[in-house]
């Protein structure tokens, strides 16, 4: 049986932990920034983990990570 492909664009936005979860960083913190406050951008940085309801669906896009 061949080999799965990772899919590229979701090995570049997740990023697995020591324990097997998956970082995910939050969206909105790119482009027009001036009209959000500094508490909600300093929000944004932040990694976040992923839902253990969407773990299974990205853990298919990145067998291999």
């Amino acid at each position: 049986m061949p080999k799965m492909k990772t899919t590229r664009g979701a090995a570049k936005r997740f990023k697995r932990t020591a324990s097997g979860k998956l970082k995910r960083k939050k969206a909105f913190a790119n482009h027009i920034l001036t009209k959000k406050s500094p508490k909600r951008k300093r929000r944004l940085r932040k990694d976040y983990v992923v839902d253990a309801t969407n773990q299974p669906a990205i853990d298919g896009l990145i067998p291999y990570k």
